[in-house]
């Protein structure tokens, strides 16, 4: 197994809109919706300002992918970052690749001058909790609340 981080390319974006279909099944909150998932998918991958679509890959493969959005923190007072959609495929999983991808991200975000990484995840899902305290994400105090705009 040769696997490699890179940033996604236009050819990788129905993979991962399937990536992502196996993510919102997890997830309570989110629904796979295979149309919508390509528009967001595209609308990262054509403006950068936005944020950034990493992938491994195994000898070209997609094994996996992380979205890393850009916004500013005026506590910061710089660019930040907001790291979602970390997914890797079935038989990919426990051999530190979920690790290395989000490392890779955290040097990447570090490097690009970004002070912090937040991250959501489902409350429910403890192995991903788990996994992200490793890796030195802490709980906020802040509460996550939202609305829904109509369309």
């Amino acid at each position: 197994m040769e696997i490699g981080i890179s940033p996604a390319e236009h050819g990788d974006l129905e993979l991962l809109a399937e990536l992502l279909a196996e993510l919102f099944t997890l997830e309570n909150d989110f629904h796979p919706d295979r149309e919508r998932q390509l528009r967001g998918l595209r609308l990262i991958l054509d403006n950068p300002a936005l944020g950034r679509l990493f992938v491994l890959r195994d000898q070209g493969r997609v094994a996996g992918m992380a979205n890393v959005l850009i916004t500013v923190s005026t506590s910061e007072g710089c660019r930040v970052a907001v790291l979602e959609d970390v997914i890797v495929r079935n038989g990919y999983r426990d051999k530190g690749l979920g690790r290395r991808l989000v490392e890779h991200i955290l040097c990447w975000a570090k490097a690009e001058g970004m002070t912090r990484v937040t991250l959501l995840a489902d409350r429910d899902n403890k192995a991903a909790l788990d996994f992200y305290r490793k890796l030195g994400f802490d709980s906020s105090h802040m509460v996550v609340l939202r609305k829904r705009l109509p369309a």
